[in-house]
């Protein structure tokens, strides 16, 4: 009868050492308390508290955690804006029992805390600088924090503004100015390209007249050269320059007729086809040389007749 009786008391007893028996997992640390006072702080692994007299009162992660404070302000320039600003913190390991009883909510403190940042340096801001200098604001919102959250057993890793969110029209007007900032650009980059294009073609156009004028000398050069041989291999045959001349210039006369009558689609023109044309053609060419000689002899007598009297 007796055993009977004592198989429930051990059982029970079992039960009770058991109960004291606990487990803390990893970057955790469990909180342990005696009649309603803080007694220990229990770090991860296998613990023992004693049961009925000791109790976990909570537990505490210690990894980093990230909070993400949405801030809407207005800038110098007046132009309101939302910014998100991630706050990346986690418990002090050596302050486990301030980071448990002095604050509640922390992330309550935190936002209280990013919002009173965020809205004392924003409006010192026009919102290009609130861009340009996102890294500042974040590096103020981090100083605050530490100084202020290190008291209550919190570490703040990094701060920073992930989001800057004009009002709707001011991103529209932002967007417009830059289209039209691009479209400028576009506009500079092809009337520089259309210039180019203009002087190019002026100086090919160019070069083009100078190689033509070149081409048309070389052939005039070439012309009278072949002239210059023909009437030699006449004079070494007994043939004077004057009869040299009048034949190469009937020759000349005929070669042209044929050329113009091999070419389907040339125009209509009208030239004399007489033998005797090209007699008349060498005379005409001979009395026009024999008057330019005469004004050429006249103009020097003249200078030099004006020089004299001076």
């Amino acid at each position: 009868m007796g055993k009977i009786i004592l198989i429930p008391i051990i059982l029970f007893g079992l039960i009770i050492l058991f109960s004291g028996i606990f487990t803390v997992k990893q970057q955790t640390a469990a909180i342990i308390e005696r009649f309603g006072k803080f007694k220990a702080i229990r770090q991860s692994g296998l613990q023992f508290k004693i049961p009925i007299v000791d109790k976990i009162a909570g537990r505490l992660s210690l990894k980093i955690q990230q909070l993400d404070v949405i801030v809407e302000t207005k800038t110098k320039d007046d132009v309101f804006v939302r910014l998100k600003v991630s706050v990346q913190y986690k418990v002090i390991r050596d302050k486990v029992e301030d980071a448990f009883y002095k604050l509640d909510y922390p992330h309550d403190q935190i936002t209280s805390y990013v919002f009173d940042v965020v809205r004392a340096e924003v409006p010192k801001m026009i919102l290009d600088d609130v861009f340009l200098r996102k890294d500042d604001v974040a590096i103020a919102v981090k100083s605050e924090l530490n100084e202020a959250m290190s008291d209550y057993g919190y570490d703040i890793i990094k701060t920073l503004v992930t989001d800057i969110d004009p009002d709707a029209q001011v991103k529209e007007a932002m967007n417009r100015i830059n289209a039209a900032d691009r479209e400028k650009t576009a506009a500079q980059y092809e009337g520089d390209a259309q210039r180019i294009l203009i002087v190019e073609k002026a100086k090919a156009e160019a070069e083009s007249k100078r190689l033509q004028g070149q081409g048309i000398a070389d052939q005039r050069r070439e012309i009278a050269r072949g002239l210059e041989e023909s009437v030699e291999v006449l004079n070494k045959v007994g043939i004077n320059s004057q009869e040299a001349s009048a034949l190469i210039v009937v020759t000349q006369h005929y070669d042209t007729l044929q050329a113009i009558g091999s070419e389907t689609n040339s125009n209509l023109i009208l030239l004399p086809n007489s033998p005797q044309a090209g007699s008349n053609m060498l005379n005409d060419m001979v009395a026009s040389f024999a008057a330019s000689n005469e004004i050429g002899e006249a103009m020097k007598e003249a200078k030099l007749n004006k020089k004299a009297s001076k």
